[in-house]
């Protein structure tokens, strides 16, 4: 399976993310950008969130039509889920998710499907990852690692989750079938 184009945008700051060394990243970790576009994605990535002067983002974008791009590269660490940054490749995928009211308790639906081009290059990029990183052997959504809950904004009585991506609609059967990684549970 050929490796999708993957166009090179380095967000400001990849120079001051810390190096890691690729024996070390073991996880493939999948969201979804639970925004409008890639642009908006673009923006959100290129905030400043911490001291270092970094902010938060996954290593891989795939937009609807499945075009590929990448903002960190790979031998940094991004900042895309709490406590398995060291070990992760964050691949996010463009979509709607619960944007824009995330963490209102009436509003927790994902319903926009993931497009073929989007899976069928996942797929692509996760086979080229495995295959230049021999470590990779896992992968998870995000969901399946940040399994904290918050109060709801609109109903502070009610608790939801954090992180729910890449949610429901995700084909995991699809994915899990054509790539070597194994889910963790």
């Amino acid at each position: 399976m050929p490796i999708p184009p993957i166009v090179h945008a380095s967000l400001p700051y990849q120079d001051r993310l810390q190096e890691r060394d690729l024996a070390a990243v073991d996880l493939a970790v999948i969201h979804c950008t639970e925004l409008p576009d890639l642009a908006t994605s673009r923006e959100y990535g290129e905030r400043i969130h911490y001291p270092s002067g970094t902010g938060n983002s996954g290593h891989f974008y795939i937009d609807r039509d499945g075009s590929v791009q990448q903002w960190v590269s790979v031998d940094r660490i991004a900042h895309h889920v709490r406590g398995h940054n060291e070990r992760a490749i964050g691949i996010e995928l463009v979509n709607t998710g619960r944007w824009p009211h995330w963490l209102d308790a009436g509003h927790q639906a994902m319903d926009e499907p993931y497009t073929a081009g989007q899976i069928a290059s996942l797929v692509a990029l996760l086979v080229h990852l495995r295959d230049t990183m021999p470590a990779l052997r896992l992968i998870a959504g995000h969901e399946d690692l940040d399994t904290g809950e918050v109060q709801a904004r609109d109903d502070p009585a009610r608790l939801v989750r954090r992180k729910r991506d890449p949610g429901p609609l995700f084909p995991w059967d699809e994915v899990l079938s054509a790539v070597p990684l194994q889910r963790i549970p």
